[in-house]
């Protein structure tokens, strides 16, 4: 027993909490598999569900802004709008499903001792298979349209970490927030809809850049959008070593550009687990 065992949770240090919650890695992987299996029982296509319910997306978001509209990207638009969709997927069902995992599974939390924080955690993995599940459909896709798999896909797993950095964040923000004001999970109904559209997934922030002046200084609206838009960072992200730009082929991301968009995904996560671990010692009372 260590000298931190007896103090309430929230109160132990942040690398007892850490071992803690690595110790419950079994119950992380057991809510991964149970979400999996309750989202597609009695289901035909099953787990293929995952791929097959963002081409169906990316097919309806073809016609609509390919076809009846002129696309803001001439060069495999169906395949610049799947690039962007399935990280989107990710981060929109991991919030979607993560604002209710502490009210939602209140009979366990009052049952037996676990870390809470296995819970938003596990719906962020959850979500991580699937998108998984669906990236090899993307790259293959993006072979038969001509569009070659580079060395700079070997970016993928470090925008793949920033992503899951920046979605448990939120989640875990979010999932906090329920326990009190049960108003968040439909507030972020609304929230989710208008971050959509507020993120290029069909579109290019470059094909309405402008130059607006806030306080007497010159901004572009293009980069004003990824600075106050971390998902739209991310899928520009992803864009880049896949797809590439709307003109030429994938490329490695700009640097700085990743950085900055790591420190303000690590800066959600330090404030989301800090609200999430000072109020968790009152989950039980709550929900």
């Amino acid at each position: 027993m260590t000298p931190h065992t007896n103090l309430p949770h929230q109160d132990r240090p942040l690398a007892h909490r850490l071992r803690e919650l690595w110790a419950y890695r079994h119950l992380v992987g057991n809510l991964v598999i149970r979400d999996l299996k309750v989202r597609y029982k009695n289901s035909v296509l099953g787990v293929l569900w995952s791929l097959a319910s963002p081409l169906l997306m990316m097919l309806v978001f073809y016609v609509i802004f390919g076809v009846m509209q002129s696309p803001s990207v001439d060069r495999a638009f169906h395949l610049f709008v799947l690039t962007g969709l399935l990280p989107w997927n990710w981060f929109s069902m991991s919030v979607a499903g993560g604002v209710g995992c502490v009210v939602g599974n209140a009979s366990l939390i009052n049952k037996v001792y676990f870390p809470r924080e296995v819970l938003p955690v596990g719906v962020v993995l959850g979500e991580l298979v699937n998108f998984l599940f669906a990236l090899p459909v993307l790259i293959a896709m993006l072979v038969l349209w001509d569009i070659p798999l580079t060395i700079h896909a070997l970016w993928l797993p470090v925008i793949i970490a920033i992503q899951a950095v920046f979605t448990l964040g939120i989640v875990f923000l979010l999932s906090c927030a329920n326990v009190y004001y049960r108003d968040t999970a439909k507030i972020m109904e609304v929230v989710l809809l208008a971050w959509f559209f507020g993120t290029p997934i069909f579109y290019d922030y470059g094909a309405f850049n402008r130059v607006i002046h806030i306080v007497g200084w010159p901004i572009e609206t293009g980069r004003l959008a990824y600075i106050l838009n971390p998902m739209g960072t991310l899928v520009a992200n992803y864009r880049t070593v896949l797809y590439g730009s709307p003109d030429g082929p994938p490329s490695a991301p700009d640097a700085l550009f990743l950085l900055r968009t790591a420190l303000t995904a690590f800066a959600i996560l330090a404030i989301g687990y800090w609200a999430f671990a000072r109020r968790s010692g009152r989950f039980g009372e709550e929900v």
